[in-house]
């Protein structure tokens, strides 16, 4: 038991599982939200508003953008604020209820009656606002984790929790949305579009669990390449069904190859868990614990592949003869329907948020003596080569998972479609996601830090607090 309190006091601290799910509560929640975003905002503007493709591409572009500059000043003010609630659990409830409003007001049913000139302007307003209050949430939320334990099985373990539970929330939007619109407009469910969509998650909910083991059996980098090369297998059978078969009559092999594409993109998930590991070479360097700010700009890497994706597949589609905004839509495009679906995601996402603030615990956190200003912030993403690499692989790695996302409804009926159109699906759902996975494996390869090196790191750290 000495040892153990030992251990603890310098901040090697075991976790209850009411804590870590407290804590993987809160990514379900957001999930609940950003998925809506990612995978259906970009056909809810163009199928049920009917706004121009090339337009939506832009708007998804700039307030990236924008966030890109957004993003530094929340991390930059929460580094340098120690709230009484909790210096990163504040914001789970400060921003948790206008995060809720923002979601739900995203998709208003009246505005599918008003003229194309107000429609693009309630799509920038509400869709900049909600960007802007997600990172609010979103950046402490990651903080959260960095400052629980610095034992690194503990935030493996943590991971794991943090992320089974965003896949979670992944496959009840990305199943569940599609089933909502039928049930709610009273059409037949497509069932193999729904577990086509969401099938991909399954593996998160085996793999996940096992990572500590997996990780022994494995290291580190030898599971992420493997991985890797599971899901381009599936992404290399997906293409293969749908350019020399029919995909309808295919439907068993289809949802296995979707399965092992889910094992490729789920290295996306576990990359949160490099971000610790950036945080501790951070501290080892300067002496502070940057947890704030280098979430924020794991944050901005993250959106930067959503982003570049939202902004890429609408307009190449377009100019490959693939018009979401004329052709039939995969989904129902009743606008209350939609509208309704999304508010019951926002509200049980805000009940998780509540959930989240009360089951976290910070045990590590510390306010710089001076304020961290920008050009700190610049200063540390130079010299800190292990962020930069992290930050690479976010931007790659997301861009893969969320290139194909809202394509996917088309992928089943892609028999449908003329020649032109199913060659675009194509690109999107196997080839361009098959070639970012060969590059996310390359920077994998380069990410220096070893588990015995943060060790070292972690216990220099503490031993020169107490001193």
């Amino acid at each position: 038991m000495a040892s153990t309190n030992s251990a603890e006091a310098k901040g090697f601290y075991k976790l209850s599982w009411a804590q870590r799910i407290g804590f993987g509560s809160g990514d379900l929640a957001q999930n609940l939200i950003f998925q809506t975003v990612a995978c259906f905002l970009m056909l809810y503007l163009t199928t049920v508003l009917k706004i121009s493709p090339a337009f939506v591409s832009g708007l998804i572009l700039a307030v990236r953008l924008l966030d890109c500059f957004w993003s530094p000043v929340v991390g930059k003010y929460i580094d340098n604020h120690n709230p009484k609630l909790g210096k990163y659990r504040t914001y789970l409830l400060y921003g948790g209820i206008p995060l809720t409003v923002a979601a739900c007001l995203l998709m208003l049913p009246a505005a599918a009656t008003w003229s194309m000139t107000m429609r693009v302007i309630y799509a920038t307003v509400s869709y900049t606002l909600l960007s802007m209050i997600y990172s609010v949430v979103n950046i402490p939320y990651g903080s959260i984790m960095a400052s629980m334990t610095r034992d690194n099985d503990e935030v493996l373990i943590l991971t794991s929790t943090r992320m089974v539970c965003a896949n979670i929330g992944q496959i009840i939007v990305q199943a569940g949305f599609p089933i909502g619109l039928a049930m709610i407009v009273g059409i037949a469910v497509d069932w193999n579009q729904a577990v086509f969509m969401a099938i991909g998650t399954i593996p998160a909910f085996i793999i996940l669990p096992l990572m500590p083991v997996l990780k022994k059996c494995f290291g580190k980098k030898g599971l992420y390449y493997l991985l890797l090369s599971v899901g381009l297998v599936g992404f290399i059978a997906l293409f293969c069904i749908g350019k020399f078969f029919d995909v309808q009559k295919c439907n068993t092999l289809v949802q296995a190859a979707k399965v092992m594409t889910g094992v490729g993109l789920l290295v996306g998930s576990l990359m949160w868990a490099l971000v610790p590991e950036v945080i501790t070479e951070a501290e080892y360097r300067t002496g502070n614990r940057p947890s704030a700010t280098v979430n924020a700009l794991a944050g901005v890497a993250f959106k930067a592949g959503f982003s570049l994706a939202g902004f890429i597949t609408p307009w190449v589609m377009g100019a490959i003869g693939f018009n979401l905004a004329s052709e039939e839509s995969a989904l129902p495009t009743d606008p209350k329907a939609w509208f309704t679906v999304t508010c019951i995601f926002a509200i049980v996402g805000f009940i998780l948020l509540t959930l989240c603030f009360l089951g976290s615990k910070e045990n590590i956190t510390t306010t710089p003596e001076k304020p961290v200003s920008f050009g700190e912030m610049w200063k540390e993403f130079k010299a800190n080569k292990c962020l930069q690499l992290v930050l690479g692989i976010f931007i790659v790695v997301f861009l893969a998972s969320f290139i194909s996302a809202p394509v996917n409804a088309y992928y089943t009926k892609l028999n449908d479609y003329n020649a032109t159109a199913q060659n675009a699906i194509l690109w999107f759902t196997t080839i361009i996601p098959a070639i970012l996975l060969i590059v996310v494996g390359y920077l994998i390869y380069k990410y220096p830090l070893t588990d015995q090196k943060l060790d070292e790191m972690s216990k220099a750290i503490e031993a020169k607090n107490n001193q």
